[in-house]
């Protein structure tokens, strides 16, 4: 009995790893443009298809999108201003 405690324990000590490593990653700015305006100028450029993914680093946004001819593209904003770097 105490053998299934101990692990089940470990077990959920595991488990929640990953959410205390969430909080070392850096947060966008007070002052930034939300990320549904930024996805907003990414749909409107030329030839648009889809959003494929966002990634947030401390360098910005990158969006990585699709065209309608196919061509994956990867563009960088700029959280503050919403503008590509």
């Amino acid at each position: 009995m105490r053998t299934v405690v101990l692990a089940t324990g470990i077990a959920a000590i595991l488990a929640g790893g990953p959410a205390f490593a969430a909080d070392d990653q850096p947060l966008p700015p007070q002052n930034a443009k939300k990320l549904s305006e930024i996805i907003a100028k990414v749909e409107q450029r030329k030839d648009f298809r889809y959003v494929k993914e966002i990634d947030w680093d401390s360098d910005g946004y990158t969006v990585t999108y699709y065209t309608t001819d196919k061509a994956k593209v990867q563009i960088t904003y700029d959280p503050v201003t919403g503008e590509s770097k």
